[in-house]
């Protein structure tokens, strides 16, 4: 009897250490999965947004343009705080252009990954670095905004067309569900400052709807969206929902206007 309650009692005490040991490990697992979202949601964040205003910072430095036109640095405050869209009030619309279409004012092709751009939005307070190509290591999550390669640029005939983080690593686009028609997106480079009005939005298509980045943008999904007529357009596209990268937002604009820059 003494035996069998011995090794009762030592049965019962390896299952408390097992125990006890198995809550160190989901303890510990779960202490690493914190740390890895901290990283993810906030880390990386707060790196690619103080690189990108760095980068803003950088060419207006070299292009002789000092302090930023619309106010600064990007903010992260959600677009409820905005002020209404000012596009409506500005001169001109997506169908009424003041501008006489001339050869687009870049000189040469942007090599792979270099900034050469600023985009500005004010309805979401964003101003942030266009670079070339999608690659996320090297332009993406930095917290820039990619551009298409084989796609236009800016001012040029056809569909200049971008892509951005929807969540972490800057996020820049996080608030490209705000947008609404007649909004006001601005596009400088040395030569010249680019500005163009919202005129569509697609809340969500595949991610392989090539249609959307084409000169004349159309979904392929779905062909009620897009449009049929040459002409200079603007393509903003990230991740939806939020979190996910399963489908894309699509926003369209069309260019208003055309402004060079002073030669100092």
């Amino acid at each position: 009897m003494r035996v069998v309650q011995h090794r009762d009692r030592r049965r019962r005490a390896r299952w408390r250490r097992g125990l006890w040991g198995g809550g160190e490990v989901l303890v510990t697992v779960g202490a690493v999965l914190m740390l890895l979202v901290v990283h993810q949601l906030w880390w990386t964040n707060r790196e690619a947004r103080q690189g990108a205003e760095r980068k803003v910072a950088a060419l207006e430095k070299e292009w002789g343009s000092g302090s930023s036109a619309s106010g600064g640095a990007p903010s992260a405050s959600p677009p409820a705080s905005v002020s209404p869209s000012v596009a409506a009030k500005a001169p001109g619309s997506a169908r009424q252009r003041s501008y006489t279409p001339v050869p687009v004012l870049v000189s040469g092709t942007p090599r792979r990954s270099q900034a050469y751009a600023i985009l500005t939005i004010p309805r979401l307070h964003l101003r942030v670095p266009v670079a070339e190509g999608v690659s996320k290591p090297d332009v993406l999550n930095k917290g820039y905004v990619g551009h298409y390669p084989g796609t236009q640029q800016p001012g040029q005939a056809g569909n200049f067309a971008l892509a951005g983080h929807r969540n972490t690593h800057g996020e820049p686009f996080r608030y490209l569900p705000a947008l609404r028609p007649e909004d006001i997106l601005q596009v400088e480079t040395k030569a010249a400052t680019y500005t163009y009005a919202v005129d569509k939005i697609l809340p969500q298509t595949s991610a392989r709807d090539s249609g959307v980045v084409r000169p004349v943008p159309r979904s392929l999904v779905r062909p009620s969206y897009g449009y049929d007529r040459p002409g200079y357009y603007i393509t903003l596209t990230t991740c939806t929902p939020e979190f996910t990268s399963r489908y894309r937002m699509v926003v369209w604009g069309e260019l208003v206007s055309m402004r060079p820059r002073p030669r100092g």
